[in-house]
């Protein structure tokens, strides 16, 4: 029996990751759905009844460690209690059944990593936090997942030790909770831990970017913003960039550009996050699939205010060079060209692109605007031109295609619609302010077809003329 291929494999892969990502948000789906059910006040009564029927075991020896443990902190056991006695005590109060102990241990942790300086979690509290993030109790959950976050933000834990403790485990089964508090803390983990490379391969290798990609499409404002800034960390990682790009990651996040959060905003449109953008453009300039993707993401954040940001990023580069593959299809040109026409509307995106235009990129741009198969690619290719023109080293480069400037002008002029009209006219104007232009247009086709539109637009005023005078008469 045959071996399959490296490209086998990776389409085999791809497909997995497909799957996996499209069954994780249909689990989001029905998740909201049953929270919603469970909400209703027609389950209310059944739900306590059901509640009634369990009752956690309440051992001595629990009772006993929970009793000695509340003496300690009646004596004003607080800045020295994570020590060894402590530990002990709050293992077999996060290791116990009971609720009720394991939220004592959990509001302990709470008031320790808010209240008290300088204090660092071993490994073997960590340990502890194992049981406390596995906990059945909601609450439960939300404190400790919340104290866990604070001691990451106050740097009081290495994040190295979280991932050998194996606390990445219940961390990401919490992104899962229908709880948004729960949700939302689970999520800040993930974007501090994101901050380490080793943390970052760990998150990708469990599978964490599947979750975190639904979350970003969360409802609760700040479960998206969470989601989103742990997405952004992780994509430091090129490994990741790849991962994230075979699951659809680019058409969540040019969705999310229209989120009226300004937080969601920001971090989109970020200087890391448009470094990463550009990059991944330059890697993927021959798959048309991210291209198109790209290109709509970065005309979507092609405002005035985020112009100059896209400047200091590689993303134009990326953009020019995408048009030279040979590999793109019609539809991701007609995006990249789109994306560029948008940005050359800005006089200093305008400049940076004629510091990068070279001859080929100029054969090319004409050779799109003289094809009359895809209208709107050939409007998109002409309006860039019509920008660049302005510019001297630009026109020089046209010199070499005067032949073939000279037939789109033509298309254009003789064309039904009035914007191509339009658009041949000031291109024409613009570029006859060169001399060599000039006298190539004074004996072309170009001017005996003005000279006609000019004679027939004198008739047509004159017929206009005798019209108004009849209907005033």
């Amino acid at each position: 029996m045959g071996q399959l291929c490296t490209k086998c494999v990776q389409l085999l892969y791809d497909f997995a990751v497909s799957v996996k990502t499209l069954l994780s948000g249909l689990l989001l789906d029905i998740r909201e759905c049953l929270a919603q059910i469970a909400d209703c006040p027609c389950l209310k009564r059944k739900n306590v009844e059901m509640r009634q029927l369990y009752k956690p075991v309440l051992h001595r020896y629990e009772e006993e460690t929970a009793q000695e443990f509340l003496q300690h902190i009646e004596k004003g056991f607080e800045i020295s209690s994570l020590g060894k006695i402590s530990l002990e005590a709050l293992k077999t109060l996060a290791f116990s059944d009971h609720p009720g102990l394991q939220m004592l241990a959990a509001l302990y942790y709470l008031h320790i990593s808010q209240d008290s300086v300088n204090i660092h979690l071993s490994q073997e509290h960590l340990e502890t936090y194992y049981a406390l993030l596995k906990s059945n109790d909601l609450e439960v959950q939300q404190i400790s997942s919340l104290s866990l976050l604070s001691f990451l933000l106050e740097g009081n834990v290495t994040k190295e030790h979280v991932i050998e403790m194996d606390l990445l485990e219940p961390i990401l089964e919490l992104l899962e909770s229908d709880d948004i508090t729960v949700q939302g803390n689970s999520c800040a983990c993930l974007m501090m831990l994101a901050d380490s490379e080793a943390c970052r391969n760990a998150i990708a290798a469990a599978g964490g970017t599947i979750p975190l990609l639904s979350l970003s499409k969360s409802h609760d404002i700040g479960v998206q913003q969470n989601a989103i800034q742990a997405i952004f960390n992780l994509t430091r990682s090129e490994w990741i960039q790849r991962v994230l790009v075979r699951q659809s990651a680019l058409p969540i996040l040019t969705r999310l550009l229209e989120s009226p959060d300004t937080e969601v905003q920001d971090a989109l449109m970020s200087d890391e996050m448009l470094q990463i953008l550009g990059e991944l453009l330059l890697t993927w300039r021959t798959d048309p699939v991210i291209v198109g993707h790209m290109a709509c993401l970065i005309k979507n954040l092609s405002l005035s205010k985020n112009i100059q940001k896209i400047l200091e990023s590689p993303c134009i580069e990326g953009l020019l060079q995408a048009i030279h593959s040979v590999h793109i299809l019609e539809d991701s040109l007609f995006y990249v060209i789109s994306c560029l026409a948008e940005l050359v509307k800005h006089e200093g995106t305008t400049a940076h692109i004629v510091a990068l235009m070279d001859e080929p990129l100029i054969n090319h741009l004409v050779k799109l605007a003289n094809q009359v198969e895809q209208t709107e690619l050939s409007f998109q290719a002409a309006f860039m031109i019509k920008r660049l023109v302005r510019h001297e080293e630009i026109v020089s480069l046209l010199k070499t295609h005067m032949n073939q400037v000279q037939q789109y002008l033509m298309k254009y002029l003789i064309h039904r619609e009035i914007r191509f009209q339009h658009l041949g006219i000031t291109t024409l104007c613009a570029l006859q302010k060169d001399p060599d232009f000039s006298a190539a247009f004074s004996n072309s086709e170009l001017k005996k077809h003005l000279d006609e539109i000019c004679q027939q637009t004198e008739i047509m005023q004159e017929f206009l003329s005798v019209a108004i005078r009849h209907m005033e008469a």
